[in-house]
């Protein structure tokens, strides 16, 4: 197991992260107020700067407004499928 925030699995996370957002029509901004953090936490996350943990994960799917638990399902189906 790596270390590294720049494995293949954790950048499908991190684009699934901002797919959801803009899905949503939120700007990094919005979400950020939402999120009560300034925008660059939200950016940071988003360019693989920083990871999030499991709580700041839950914190992002409320504030986008999805379910955790199908988010991380459908992460899990694609990356599972990528690897075979």
């Amino acid at each position: 197991m790596t270390n590294s925030i720049f494995t293949e699995r954790y950048n499908r996370f991190r684009l699934s992260l901002i797919e959801a957002r803009k899905a949503k029509d939120f700007t990094q901004v919005e979400l950020a107020n939402k999120l009560k953090r300034p925008q660059s936490f939200v950016s940071k996350y988003e360019r693989g700067e920083r990871r999030l943990d499991i709580i700041e994960f839950f914190e992002v799917t409320r504030a986008l407004g999805i379910d955790p638990i199908a988010f991380l399902k459908e992460l899990y189906s694609t990356t599972t499928k990528e690897r075979s």
